[in-house]
């Protein structure tokens, strides 16, 4: 039998020091409602997570002694009484959340910034941290151990001086010097997955965008967006040499420094012909709102492998309320997943998720829909990074859902061949042996 967890709510005093609270046992919110994690629910904090506060927020618990819901503003006396913040985690890629932190959000006096608030707790008998967490994908490339800055900047400073008219160069030294993207690494290291970001536009106004916001002051992005679009010469002298060269090589279109690709889908298509005829190594990768279907038909027939669709639902007024579309509407979106599918693409969902919405029953049913309908391949179970209210004041929905470790259940149980995952993959990973029965992943 296994051993009864007690988990304790994680508090923090306000210069951020972090405690386990003595007298509140661990909650966490589906949707706006707090409630008791379930055990398939939470795993062991993974390695290069990080905790962080909610600054100004008072945290909830339940009470040891009475099992009540309790808020609380201070620190027990014997503590100094001060006062305390909810603690929130942001966890390693190839997780997704299943709990938000419990917290009275509705007392915060700040905007919170763009980060995937997740729900931790302290395990008194194992003496170490649990998140409300599922493991989504197996693949431990993109673990922050790999990458090392120290051995990072002497292959961008080799990189800019042997292509120094390269604009595009000079923007993924940035991303991967100053943002700290992975991806942006990863060219420099002449591996894995890397960039190819392409387009200064965008047709969305997503209320969590990560390059642009229309109010700053309010929601601040977290980097800057391309001023330019790449010439065909300057993205394959980015993509040729990593598709030529690089282990597991991958290159991505649709990239957090950007606005879409698709308004770029001309311009990519030339590309993309370019380097297959440079080249047949390698993975070429397209993400996108997919907003223009006749443009992911010419994507296909240049000659990209897989395609990775941002949706945060699958219902039209959750969509239009988050990516509050400009010039195209839900259907198109809803086209290009099918076209991509007919057209011979790995079709995958790039699937911004939020405990309380995703596990709707009505998501649930639609989600289902599409993806039989379609034939989606793949579900990329992503964190939606945004201020909690924010997001749940927006889709203007109320109450909670099945829990997102059922509704992930539900999904693998009633369409088997569905796969989940949290990156981009190569064409020889596709299907990987055993994919329709790859479920639950071991954290």
């Amino acid at each position: 039998m296994a051993r009864k967890k007690t988990l304790l709510a994680v508090v923090a005093d306000e210069t951020g020091e972090v405690f386990e609270h003595p007298d509140l046992l661990m909650a966490g919110m589906n949707g706006m409602t707090p409630r008791l994690p379930r055990e398939d629910e939470l795993i062991p904090l993974p390695e290069g997570s990080r905790l962080f506060t909610i600054p100004g927020t008072p945290p909830m618990g339940f009470d040891r002694k009475s099992g009540q819901l309790r808020t609380v503003d201070t620190l027990p006396r014997s503590w100094g009484g001060g006062p305390m913040q909810a603690v929130s985690v942001f966890m390693s890629p190839a997780f997704t959340r299943t709990l938000l932190p419990a917290a009275d959000y509705r007392r915060k006096a700040v905007q919170l910034p763009l980060w995937a608030y997740t729900a931790v707790g302290w395990c008194v008998e194992e003496e170490r941290f649990y998140v409300a967490a599922v493991r989504v994908d197996r693949n431990n490339q993109w673990d922050p151990q790999h990458f090392d800055d120290r051995q990072l900047d002497p292959l961008v400073r080799a990189t800019l001086r042997q292509y120094p008219d390269n604009r595009l160069y000079e923007q993924l030294s940035r991303c991967a010097v100053d943002y700290h993207c992975f991806a942006a690494k990863n060219l420099f290291f002449a591996r894995w997955e890397a960039p190819l970001p392409t387009s200064p536009t965008c047709n969305s106004r997503c209320l969590g965008c990560i390059s642009l916001q229309e109010a700053p002051e309010c929601c601040p992005s977290s980097q800057e967006r391309l001023t330019f679009v790449p010439t065909v010469q300057e993205l394959c002298e980015v993509a040729v040499p990593h598709l030529q060269q690089a282990e597991n090589a991958i290159v991505s279109f649709g990239q957090g420094c950007e606005g879409d690709p698709i308004l770029q889908a001309d311009t990519i298509c030339e590309a993309v012909r370019e380097m297959r005829r440079q080249t047949p190594r390698g993975t070429i990768n397209f993400n996108s709102n997919a907003s223009i279907p006749a443009a992911i038909d010419r994507l296909a027939e240049a000659g990209v492998d897989s395609v990775r669709i941002s949706l945060n639902s699958v219902q039209e007024s959750f969509y239009n309320a988050y990516y509050r579309p400009r010039g195209y509407r839900f259907a198109d979106v809803i086209e290009s997943v099918h076209r991509a599918k007919q057209a011979g693409m790995f079709t995958m969902l790039n699937y911004l998720v939020y405990p309380g919405l995703t596990d709707r029953p009505d998501e649930v049913e639609a989600l289902l829909s599409l993806i039989e309908s379609a034939g989606v391949d793949l579900i990329q179970m992503r964190n939606l990074s945004i201020d909690p209210t924010m997001y749940w004041d927006a889709m203007g929905v109320s109450g909670e859902g099945m829990g997102m470790k059922k509704m992930l259940d539900t999904v693998k149980e009633k369409v088997p061949r569905i796969q989940y995952g949290y990156f981009n993959r190569t064409r020889e990973m596709f299907y990987p042996a055993g994919y329709e029965t790859d479920w639950p992943l071991p954290a």
